[in-house]
C-alpha cells in the first residue's frame, strides 16, 4: 500500500518535465529544492499510509486481479533508440497542449489579474496563505507542463515562492479530479486519510519554502 501511493504522488509531482522547465524559469536551486521536497512528500506519505494498514479500503475486485506470466526482453541498440524516439514523442503530444493553456492562464493572470489582490490573500504577509493556495488547488488539475507556465505568473506578481510551489502541487497530486478517478479503485476513508496527509504535507513543505527563500 505504501509503495503504491508513493508512485501514486510522486509520478505526477515529480518529474522530468518538472525539473526542466522549474531549471528554466526559476534556476537550480528551485528545481533542485523542489525535486527533494517532492520526493520527500511521496515517500513519507507512503510510509505514513503504508503503517495505518488501510488495505481494508481498497475496493475488493483490486485484490483479485492477477498478473500473468512475463518475459524480459533483451532489445538491441537499435531497438532502445526507435523506443527512446517515440517516448520523446508521446511525451511531446501529451505535453504541448498543457503547455499551450498553461502559458494563455499565466498571460491572463500577468496582464488582468490586480497584483494587489494576489499579495492580499496571497502575500508574504498572510500567515494563511500556504493553506490557502493548497485549498485553491484541488478543484484544478494539470500535469507539471501545463502548471508551470501559471506558477511563474503568480510568482512575477508577488505571491511568495513556498506559497505558489504548495499550489503547484496541490494541483498536480492532489486534485478534486484525480480523487474522482481514484474512487474506483479506493474507497472513501483511504481517500480522505489520502487527501489529509497530502494537504499536511504539501501545506508544511509550502512554509519551508517561504522560510528558505523569504523574496
Amino acid at each position: 500500500m505504501g509503495v503504491t501511493f508513493s508512485f501514486l504522488i510522486s509520478s505526477p509531482m515529480v518529474n522530468e518535465v518538472a525539473l526542466v522547465l522549474l531549471f528554466g524559469m526559476f534556476g537550480f536551486r528551485i528545481a533542485a529544492i523542489y525535486i527533494v521536497t517532492g520526493l520527500i512528500v511521496a515517500i513519507t506519505a507512503g510510509l505514513v499510509i503504508g503503517r495505518l494498514k488501510l488495505e481494508k479500503y481498497v475496493e475488493g475486485y483490486v485484490y483479485e486481479i492477477r498478473m500473468g506470466e512475463v518475459e524480459i526482453a533483451q532489445p538491441s541498440w537499435n531497438e532502445r533508440a526507435k523506443s527512446a524516439y517515440e517516448y520523446t514523442l508521446q511525451i511531446l503530444r501529451k505535453v504541448w497542449p498543457y503547455v499551450l493553456v498553461g502559458i494563455g492562464l499565466g498571460a491572463g493572470i500577468h496582464g488582468y489579474v490586480p497584483e494587489g489582490f494576489l499579495v492580499e490573500w496571497a502575500g508574504r504577509d498572510n500567515p494563511l496563505a500556504v493553506p490557502l493556495a493548497v485549498i485553491l488547488g484541488v478543484p484544478l488539475y494539470s500535469n507539471a507542463a501545463g502548471i508551470i507556465p501559471i506558477v511563474s505568473a503568480l510568482r512575477e506578481k508577488g505571491m511568495a515562492m513556498g506559497t505558489v510551489l504548495a499550489f503547484m502541487m496541490a494541483v498536480t497530486a492532489l486534485s478534486l479530479p484525480e480523487m474522482i478517478i481514484l474512487r474506483n479503485v479506493l474507497k472513501p476513508k483511504l481517500i480522505a486519510v489520502f487527501a489529509g496527509i497530502m494537504a499536511v504535507a504539501i501545506t508544511i513543505v509550502g512554509y519551508i519554502f517561504n522560510w528558505l527563500i523569504p523574496i
